[in-house]
């Protein structure tokens, strides 16, 4: 068994296509002895407009933009891709995996070519079961860091080298090949064919989704019933109190929890009106260090904001 470890960089994402300027490769064997490695830049046939995951701009290449004027175009580096991706007995293996899965299917679709079909495993997604966290993403800088692997971010060829030095470390620790690690996690690899992408799965993954889901279905339920009290609860506000003529909302984090309740009672005892819309209230009762687009418009109204203790305090 042979692993093909590599990434891509784009000029820019569309809808309709990746524009992929470099495309960067380690191969190695079982041992992770390096057979090949090469960055291949490719001319992208348009212009540069980065931005990160996120889709924000600022993102800067490793490399001087002139020179890719100058390479080949995607179809001319095609054949070599395709029989690295397609070579038997090779699995293919990224960070992310599928985020540069899908630009190659755009980049094969832009140019007519024909699908590219071949497995992958996603280093990623492997650190996230070794860990036991799937609520968030691992930056490659990030594990690297956690692993004790240095490279120069967003140099393909070099993104690909320390994305096989991680797994390289993983099964290190574990005294393993790589695909005893993914046994050992029971991960099943990705795969895609005929233009579609299937990510990466695992038995701790899908529990983790379904006690997610279990549990967000039990805080939904909570919520609902809280809707249900305010709802009677206004009836019976007050005339007079502290709160006469102001609007209060409650972040959503709190109306499954306990202390939505007292923050209510206390609300209505204080004649105040009880809104959902951040953007329209006086006072707004935060969870500890919020965050977000919600208390940010209750603050661009200029409300009073309040922790759950503080506004009980009151």
């Amino acid at each position: 068994m042979r692993y093909l470890f590599f990434d891509i960089e784009c000029a820019g994402v569309s809808k309709t296509a990746a524009k992929i300027c470099a495309f960067g490769y380690c191969l190695v064997d079982e041992q992770f002895h390096i057979l090949e490695k090469e960055d291949i830049l490719i001319n992208p046939q348009g212009s540069f407009r980065l931005t990160d995951r996120r889709g924000e701009h600022g993102l800067v290449l490793p490399y001087e933009y002139s020179t890719f004027k100058r390479c080949p175009k995607f179809t001319e580096v095609a054949p070599k891709i395709y029989a690295l991706l397609q070579a038997e007995d090779t699995l293919v293996v990224g960070h992310a995996t599928m985020n540069d899965v899908k630009y190659l299917n755009l980049e094969t679709a832009r140019f007519g070519l024909p699908h590219l079909q071949f497995s992958f495993a996603d280093t990623q997604f492997v650190y996230m079961n070794r860990i036991g966290e799937f609520s968030r993403q691992f930056a490659l800088k990030t594990i690297g860091e956690q692993l004790g692997v240095e490279f120069v971010p967003h140099r393909a060829v070099d993104d690909a080298y320390a994305t096989m030095k991680i797994a390289e470390a993983m099964c290190k620790e574990n005294g393993c090949t790589f695909m005893q690690l993914l046994k050992k996690y029971e991960i099943t690899v990705g795969y895609t064919k005929d233009g579609e992408v299937t990510q990466n799965t695992s038995v701790s993954q899908e529990r983790y989704l379904a006690e997610h889901a279990k549990q967000k279905e039990e805080k939904e339920k909570k919520r609902g019933k809280f809707r249900q009290y305010v709802e009677k609860c206004k009836r019976r506000r007050s005339k007079e109190g502290k709160l006469k003529g102001k609007s209060l909302c409650l972040s959503h984090a709190l109306e499954w929890q306990d202390s939505a309740y007292a923050v209510a009672d206390k609300a209505f005892a204080s004649a105040a009106w009880w809104t959902s819309k951040a953007e329209e209230c006086d006072v707004y009762v935060a969870t500890d260090n919020e965050t977000g687009p919600r208390i940010k418009s209750a603050q661009d109204k200029g409300a009073r904001i309040y922790t759950v203790e503080e506004f009980l305090a009151l």
